[in-house]
């Protein structure tokens, strides 16, 4: 169940992520940013800020929103150095 519920924050956090920075990734690719935004965010801000260790605090989604916008502005980055 707590796999399920990773995977659908992460999700959510991928998406908004790219609305914010305007990436039009799909829906797994935004999964994928919304995890992988979320262990940056565990790694930048201390463990307890990323959606891995707590799923359902406010502060952890915000934190892992921090993470994945980070994460598309060097994805932004490197396509664009390519």
């Amino acid at each position: 169940m707590g796999l399920i519920i990773i995977l659908l924050v992460g999700a959510l956090v991928g998406w908004l992520a790219g609305i914010i920075m305007r990436s039009g990734g799909g829906l797994v690719f935004d999964i994928i940013v919304g995890i992988v935004g979320a262990l940056i965010a565990g790694f930048l801000f201390g463990g307890g800020a990323s959606i891995i260790n707590a799923p359902l605090s406010a502060t952890s989604i915000l934190y892992s929103l921090l993470g994945a916008v980070i994460l598309l502005a060097i994805v932004k980055v490197v396509r664009r150095g390519a």
